[in-house]
């Protein structure tokens, strides 16, 4: 798959795309529908099938640590997109230029200059532009001056709730909800597969070796955390699973405020530094919380390990 940055790199080849728009965070399965559509869309045409995607994603520009937490960083992103058969990632940098960018000038600029659009799949309700003004009307106008055309796509009703007659969509929303509810069966009926997050495992403070419980740190690369306490799971380094338990948060025992993923495995000799892993959660044992000091860590630690290696059996 091809990565395109921003407006002022080469864009997309004269023979023009099958594009999509969104943030496409988590990349579940209303996302991998949507993909689909655009990959036989672009069989069809005889055409490459691209994907548009902004960095950061504009809640998180507009709202910053008030945004919606992120479920896949755009790395994680970039591999799950690539898997799934896609010609082109196109990414736009979101600042406060192109936050004032109109309807008018996304369509010309972006739709038909860069990319060549020649088919563009987009929800009904999908509004775009600084002025908010860009709708799956404005597209089709656009579209018959310009030469493209528009399809709606198809609402994905959350398999769950297709029993009891009730028109859950399968959306971001939906699996941060169930997310916070340690409810990862949820999540993995939504995603398609297991929650899990990326990362390169970095130097931290190695209070964890001194306790008897030796950590990976990873990398979150997230402004916002989707996860928060303490975890049953599972940690691919390269073609190895390692079971564990891991604690996402600030530590507030120690006086921490920036959200970190800490995993300690379990019978596990090595130096983990530099790699990179996959931290699989595969269940919630319990919140973070503040004790009283590190003899009280510990235990809880402890308790945590009898915890999470139950779970894991």
């Amino acid at each position: 798959m091809h990565l395109l940055r921003g407006l002022h790199n080469p864009g997309v080849a004269e023979t023009g795309c099958v594009a999509t728009i969104g943030n496409f965070d988590g990349i579940h399965k209303g996302h991998q529908s949507i993909i689909e559509r655009v990959i036989a869309k672009a069989n069809t045409l005889d055409l490459p099938s691209l994907v548009l995607v902004f960095e950061p994603q504009p809640l998180e520009f507009f709202k910053d640590a008030a945004a919606p937490a992120r479920l896949t960083s755009f790395r994680e992103k970039y591999e799950r997109l690539a898997e799934l058969g896609l010609d082109y990632l196109c990414c736009l940098r979101f600042d406060r230029t192109f936050a004032r960018y109109s309807a008018d000038d996304f369509i010309l600029e972006v739709l038909v200059k860069h990319l060549r659009t020649k088919h563009l799949v987009v929800g009904d309700d999908f509004r775009f532009g600084g002025d908010r003004l860009g709708d799956f009307a404005l597209l089709n106008q656009a579209g018959e001056k310009f030469g493209f055309n528009v399809e709606n796509t198809q609402t994905l009703i959350a398999e769950s709730d297709k029993s009891d007659h009730v028109a859950t969509r399968v959306s971001s929303t939906l699996v941060r909800k169930a997310l916070s509810k340690g409810d990862f069966k949820s999540v993995t009926r939504h995603l398609g597969h297991p929650y899990s997050i990326k990362g390169r495992v970095m130097h931290g403070q190695k209070l964890g070796r001194t306790l008897g419980f030796p950590t990976a740190n990873v990398a979150l690369k997230r402004r916002v955390s989707p996860l928060h306490g303490v975890y049953a799971v599972r940690m691919r380094v390269g073609a190895h699973v390692h079971a564990g338990v891991a604690n996402v948060g600030v530590k507030p025992t120690l006086g921490h405020n920036r959200p970190n993923l800490e995993v300690h495995l379990f019978d596990f000799e090595g130096d983990l530094y530099g790699a990179n892993v996959q931290v699989e959660f595969v269940a919630k044992l319990r919140e973070e919380q503040r004790f009283s000091g590190l003899d009280a860590l510990k235990e809880q630690i402890a308790s945590d390990v009898k915890a999470a290696k139950a779970a894991l059996t």
